[in-house]
């Protein structure tokens, strides 16, 4: 791979901690939701950050790929559910469900794009068989 840019963030504390970019525009308290026994949902968490990231990277994946096949849509947005739980073999893994809105096509031209950005979108390939991601799209 060449790389094209490169960031870090630290965790100290883990899930009842705090995170922190380098550059310092990431500074957040995360705790566990109030699933996974924590006391609320007032704060940040891991799966929440990562949906952030996901949506976002997927956005940005299937706007190339519109932008490549030179195809006119309104602005298009992704929303990311991310998912923890326990595997069959006592660990934990994660699932995401991926919604893009793609106005201005068809339901098949807006099935076409989104499939075509969960190959480009580098959260999709660094997922790719080792979570399950179930992709769904609107076009209104």
């Amino acid at each position: 791979m060449k790389t094209l840019y490169t960031t870090q963030s630290t965790a100290t504390g883990g899930r009842n901690g705090q995170v922190k970019s380098e550059n310092g525009i990431i500074d957040l308290e995360v705790r566990h939701p109030k699933a996974l026994g924590g006391a609320n949902d007032d704060f940040a968490n891991p799966e929440m950050l990562f949906a952030a990231g996901y949506s976002a990277c997927f956005d940005s994946a299937l706007n190339l790929v519109i932008k490549k096949e030179d195809i006119q849509t309104g602005p298009t947005s992704v929303s990311a559910k991310v998912s923890i739980g326990q595997t069959e073999t006592g660990g934990f893994g994660l699932e995401a469900e991926l919604h893009a809105n793609i106005p201005g096509v068809s339901i098949e031209v807006a099935q076409s794009l989104i499939e075509k950005a969960h190959q480009v979108c580098p959260y999709s390939n660094a997922t790719r068989g080792n979570m399950p991601i179930i992709l769904t799209v609107s076009n209104n």
